[in-house]
This record gives structure tokens, C-alpha cells and sequence, in this order.
């Protein structure tokens, strides 16, 4: 463990500045650069930094790319569920709290989604919010039914474990 501590010390030291100019040119934004950029190490800490030792830039660069992507993501739901309230009278609207709850809620889902394997995930939304049958995602995916009801009962186990976690 010191020695993971002591690697992703040394990466934060020498790669740090750079990856925050990285991101700072991508976003427009200092400090939303900062924070994924100290996400980027933190999910270094918890993986492996020696694979990071080789190709540290490319290993930090493939990180902040998925953080942005998570970024993008949980901004377009924002702004969606934003203008949807919006549109409602404001007898009608939430209160602050309700809102911020939604909205950490609606971060959970997409958490949680994208941490489904591809397969997974796309069962799981074809049958969650499409409202396909399982036969029909099998059939639209070119999948056995049995593969369809293996990748949603782990989409479900995932969802249990979030919930009640």
C-alpha cells in the first residue's frame, strides 16, 4: 500500500499541472479541470499505478477522458431535468432540497449504469425504459433469451446492491 500511495505521489508531482491544462483546454474551465483531474488521481489510487508507471500521460489521459465523458453526461441530465422543470407552473415546482435529492438520484442511475458491462447495460435499458419484453431484447440484440434474462438479473443484483448498500 505505500508503495501504491508513493507512486501515485510521485505521478501527482510530475503530471498533475499538465493534466489539469489538459482538461482546462477540453472543459473552458479551471476549476471544473481541477476537481476531475483530482478524480483522475484518485481513481489512480484506488487501481493500479504501476501499470500508470509505464505510459503515465496516456494512462492519465485515457482516465480523464472517461471523467469527462461521466462530466458531460451528468450535465446533460441536469440540464434536461432543469428545463422539464422549467416548464412546470411554479405551484408545482420543487424545493431546492427536492431537487438536489432528484438530482443526486438521477447521478446514482447514471452511475450505476455506466458501471454495467456494454451488453448489460444495453439489456437492461432496452427492458427498463424501452419496455421491450426480454424475447424482444433477444431479438433485437441477436442474443439467446437466456443470455438476456443472465445480463438482467445481474443488472438487477447491481441495482439491489446500490439500493441497499
Amino acid at each position: 500500500m505505500t508503495y501504491q500511495i508513493d507512486a501515485v505521489g510521485l505521478l501527482y508531482r510530475e503530471h498533475h499541472r499538465w493534466l489539469v491544462g489538459f482538461l482546462h483546454r477540453r472543459l473552458g474551465d479551471r476549476d471544473n479541470a481541477a476537481d476531475l483531474a483530482h478524480d483522475a488521481f484518485e481513481r489512480l489510487l484506488r487501481g493500479d499505478p504501476a501499470q500508470a508507471m509505464q505510459q503515465p500521460r496516456a494512462y492519465l489521459t485515457t482516465i480523464a477522458k472517461n471523467l469527462m465523458v461521466s462530466h458531460f453526461r451528468h450535465a446533460q441530465v441536469e440540464r434536461a431535468y432543469l428545463d422539464v422543470l422549467a416548464s412546470q407552473p411554479e405551484a408545482t415546482a420543487p424545493s431546492l432540497e427536492t431537487r438536489a435529492l432528484i438530482l443526486e438520484t438521477l447521478e446514482r442511475l447514471c452511475r450505476l449504469v455506466e458501471a454495467m458491462t456494454p451488453r448489460t447495460r444495453t439489456v437492461f435499458l432496452l427492458a427498463q425504459l424501452d419496455g421491450l419484453s426480454y424475447p424482444q431484447v433477444a431479438q433485437q440484440l441477436g442474443l439467446s433469451l437466456d443470455v438476456v434474462k443472465k445480463a438482467m438479473s445481474k443488472a438487477l443484483q447491481q441495482c439491489y446492491a446500490v439500493v441497499y448498500e
